[in-house]
């Protein structure tokens, strides 16, 4: 199984695809040069796309340099626990 995440800045949102279809989105609010994760849903569950969407999101937010991570999604916070490579794009306030 294929996932894909795509940012859709216009709906604030990471969006995760399988075959074509939306299975899980990770929502996010921009504070200045804070991404501020709010909200993890996903439809297609024990499959992964959970993790993969937030570690492609993760991995996006590294790659655009310069911002820090709010996790005040539980989901987000715990996967950023379990993977402390991405500990280092956490806010001073998180």
């Amino acid at each position: 199984m294929s996932v894909e995440v795509r940012d859709n800045p216009g709906k604030h949102r990471y969006e995760a695809f399988v075959d074509g279809e939306r299975a899980g989105i990770a929502a996010y609010t921009r504070r200045g040069d804070e991404v501020v994760f709010t909200h993890t849903q996903v439809t297609l569950e024990g499959h992964g796309v959970g993790s993969t969407l937030v570690r492609a999101a993760l991995d996006d937010v590294r790659r655009r340099g310069g911002l820090t991570v709010v996790p005040t999604c539980p989901f987000v916070a715990a996967f950023i626990e379990r993977h402390q490579e991405y500990a280092a794009l956490l806010g001073p306030d998180s």
